[in-house]
């Protein structure tokens, strides 16, 4: 106790403040003097000050902090941890509106674990402290009652005060409901949060709406015998996010189809696995449901299966559980799933077609699923066809009618399949060609059953031009249909000019050939096929005409097989009788043609004058040709000239050859030629021009690559050459095998 007494040094504080106690500057100059003092002797100063200035928030909290630290290594039973409290109280008489010292007392008595006190203190705090400093009490008071050993009861109380001050943490105290199985006030309040007109929730941990209507979801659906039927209408709350969460729709049904499976009601889950296998849009979500149903009829097997093997008495199984009224039943649920699995193609299918009804594939495979059931597929034809809206369809909706026209063809229903076909004719298809198409398939079908007379008929009437006044009335309307254009569709008059070929007369065939020209509309290959005939049937001067025809008609590149076909065939025909118009039609194709597919014609050209005409013709067009092609198929018009000059003599041969190698050939090209032009000098003893003609080509040749142009001048000049033309020989072979640099130096040195 002794050391409580002031000492010597402390006198002139205790004269301070006895002589003037209300001074604060006093008090605090005191205890600043005995900073190092012992915590007794610092208490007791501060008890002497407060009890002289009770208001002074200063003396009070530097106080508190001091006990609070004095506190912190001691036990919570310490008996310091009473006077600790005890001075907050006091404190608390003056303090009452100061939110730090409430604070501080609110977090000591919550580490200190005493809870009703700690409730209490929260308690008033709330009561004493302005609503604008609540926000700095609330965190301290959840913390509090999310201690272990509170209350459950305690803490949802106070989450539900603390939400009258701030909804936004809704979600906190949901998850405290579900911590503690209420799940009733647990889909309550969130189901209230969802269904607010206002919007004015918003998830303080990022959650969007959609998230928070899955978790609704799948809490009523998870505890659906839980929560009772009055309290909330389940079907309604998961039927209303079937309608908001398009993306989520598969989960939503089986959660829907759980919350009856849960609360025992079978027959209705199934109901409700139906109803979503027939309402969803995409595979996955049916994925998802079929998957889901799946399950629950196996599991419904199961238990069956488990149940048969205990004890029934009365419909009851051995532990209470109610099951089915009656008897066995097993077989009855295994059929149920084997048909299940029997009907996922078709359910599938349905779920595509409503997706996209105009979706021309899934209709055809659709019909495919109900083989050996005509009735059945006619009507799915019919459905097909009333649905797909040729404009919008995916895919070639005309092969609805064709494949519908088939299956009566393959049940010998003629009738029936020319109905179809004649209804076809009058859609308005997106595309001629499927409308020329059906056509087409129509007279194929005549034909298969030797009806020749009726497949002739339709051609003439599919490619029959409308009158002014049908074409007058498709204008005014705005909207010109594809039968409007049906006349000029070529897929229908190629068909309806070979079963003219096939069927009717010479006449009637030339006919439609010349309808085809007049109308624009004939290709190439069917001026080839036009000319064909007609020289099969020995007009020939009409073929000619044909053919004139079509290369006034067509420019390049189509042209090209007509102009080859042209030409061929007037050759063999007129052969040396009409040399002058064979050699005007062969100057008309070769000025048409470009360079790059020239060359075919210049060599037909010189072949018809060798075989026909004279062999200087002949040389003159391979001297043009020469300079009309490109430099890289140059090389063989000179192989093809030489070869045709021979018979002039070898000077003329070798003006040709000269004129090749300064023709601006190839490398490769311009060592061949001089090195059979070499060959040729030799052989007539012009010894030095083959040796000038290998120095020239040794400029273009390579050491590596050309060895055996190399092997042909060294045993040229071992078997016409000497010692010094030997040499030169290995020198410029030496020089080609240098560096580029050196090599142009070297050149450059002997130039000088």
């Amino acid at each position: 106790m002794w050391l409580l007494y002031p000492s010597e040094s402390d006198f002139p504080y205790e004269e301070e403040v006895l002589r003037d106690p209300l001074k604060l500057q006093a008090w605090q100059r005191y205890l600043a003097a005995l900073a190092g003092a012992p915590p007794q002797k610092r208490f007791s100063i501060y008890e002497r000050a407060v009890r002289a200035l009770p208001g002074s928030y200063k003396l009070w909290r530097g106080y508190l902090a001091e006990l609070l630290d004095a506190v912190q290594p001691l036990p919570i039973s310490d008996p310091s941890y009473a006077s600790l409290n005890s001075a907050f109280e006091r404190a608390l008489l003056t303090m009452h509106k100061m939110p730090r010292i409430w604070l501080m007392y609110l977090t000591s008595l919550t580490e200190q674990r005493r809870v009703t006190r700690a409730r209490r203190a929260f308690d008033r705090a709330l009561r004493s402290l302005p609503v604008s400093q609540h926000a700095r009490v609330w965190p301290l008071y959840l913390r509090l009652v999310s201690l272990p050993g509170v209350p459950l009861e305690t803490a949802v109380r106070v989450h539900r005060r603390y939400l009258v001050f701030d909804p936004s943490h809704l979600e906190d105290y949901i998850e405290l409901l579900l911590r503690s199985s209420r799940w009733q006030e647990a889909v309550t309040r969130l189901a209230a949060a969802l269904n607010d007109d206002r919007k004015s929730f918003c998830s303080v941990k990022g959650k969007t709406r959609r998230q928070l209507w899955l978790d609704l979801c799948d809490i009523v659906a998870r505890h659906a015998a839980d929560i009772p039927i009055s309290g909330l209408n389940v079907e309604s709350v998961l039927r209303s996010g079937i309608r908001q969460f398009t993306d989520e729709v598969g989960m939503l049904w089986n959660s829907l189809a759980d919350y009856y499976s849960r609360r025992g009601l079978y027959a209705k889950a199934r109901d409700v696995f139906e109803n979503g296998l027939n309402a969803v849009l995409t595979a996955r979500d049916f994925g998802i449901i079929f998957e889901g149903y799946a399950q629950f009829e196996q599991s419904l097997l199961a238990a069956k299966l488990d149940a048969s093997d205990g004890e029934v008495d009365n419909g009851y199984l051995d532990d209470g559980e109610f099951w089915l009224n009656g008897g066995d039943d097993t077989d009855f649920l295994i059929a149920r799933i084997e048909l299940l699995f029997d009907r996922r193609p078709k359910l599938l299918n349905c779920v595509l077609l409503r997706q996209n009804p105009h979706n021309v594939e899934q209709w055809r495979r659709r019909v495919t699923l109900f083989d050996g059931d005509p009735s059945t597929q006619v009507s799915t034809y019919v459905q097909a066809l009333k649905t797909v809206d040729p404009m919008k369809a995916a895919g070639k909706p005309h092969t609805l009618w064709v494949d519908f026209a088939r299956m009566y063809e393959s049940r010998n229903l003629l009738d029936s399949a020319e109905e179809v076909f004649e209804r076809a004719t009058q859609v308005n298809f997106k595309s001629v060609d499927h409308l020329a198409t059906v056509w087409c398939e129509w007279a194929e079908m005549e034909l298969r059953h030797n009806n020749f007379e009726k497949a002739l008929q339709l051609m003439r009437q599919a490619t029959a031009e409308p009158s002014v006044e049908v074409k007058k009335r498709a204008a005014a309307d705005g909207n010109e249909p594809v039968q409007m254009k049906l006349h000029k569709s070529l897929r229908v008059w190629s068909a309806y000019v070979d079963l003219e070929e096939s069927l009717g007369s010479v006449e009637s065939t030339r006919d439609v050939y010349d309808r085809m020209l007049d109308l624009k509309i004939a290709t190439p290959q069917i001026i080839l096929n036009y000319a064909s005939f007609l020289e099969e049937h020995k007009y020939f001067e009409d073929a000619f005409k044909i053919y004139e025809r079509g290369v006034k008609l067509f420019k390049y590149p189509h042209v090209r097989e007509i102009w080859a076909m042209y030409l061929t065939k007037f050759v063999k025909r007129y052969g040396n009788t009409k040399l002058d118009r064979a050699r005007d039609l062969f100057e008309c194709a070769i000025e048409q043609t470009p360079s790059q597919e020239v060359k075919p014609l210049y060599l037909q050209y010189a072949k018809m004058e060798e075989d026909y005409g004279l062999l200087r013709r002949a040389l003159h067009v391979y001297e043009r040709a020469v300079k009309a092609v490109p430099d890289c198929e140059k090389s063989s018009i000179y192989e093809s000239y030489i070869n045709r000059a021979e018979s002039l003599g070898f000077k003329e041969v070798r003006k040709i050859y000269e004129q090749a190698i300064e023709a601006g050939l190839p490398d490769s090209d311009l060592k061949t030629l001089c090195m059979r032009l070499a060959d040729r000098e030799a052989s007539l003893g012009e010894i030095d021009r083959a040796r000038r003609l290998y120095t020239y080509a040794s400029e273009y040749a390579d050491l590596q690559s050309d060895s055996n142009f190399w092997k042909m001048w060294r045993e040229f000049e071992i078997m016409h050459g000497n010692d010094n033309t030997f040499r030169e020989m290995l020198r410029i072979k030496r020089t080609v095998s240098l560096p580029a640099q050196t090599f142009k130096r070297i050149k450059r040195q002997r130039l000088q």
